[in-house]
């Protein structure tokens, strides 16, 4: 009877086991997904923020340029 009961638990702990690689794996995966999208985000970030300095620099041009500039 304890026998029984011992495999039954076995049995458990072999599917609990197995269950948690499952999450692990899929853990990791959301862990790389997460870095990803970080990592997407700070370049989109520094692209904009070069763009917009560009821009800056070609507005300052066109203000030099018109003496447009404030005193």
């Amino acid at each position: 009877m304890v026998l029984r009961y011992l495999r039954r638990i076995d049995e458990s702990v072999g599917q609990l086991r197995d269950d948690m690689r499952e999450v692990k794996f899929r853990l990791t995966s959301v862990e790389v997904a997460v870095a990803n999208l970080a990592s997407m985000e700070m370049s989109h970030y520094a692209t904009t923020a070069d763009r917009l300095d560009r821009l800056t620099a070609r507005v300052e041009r066109i203000e030099r340029r018109l003496d447009l500039q404030e005193a």
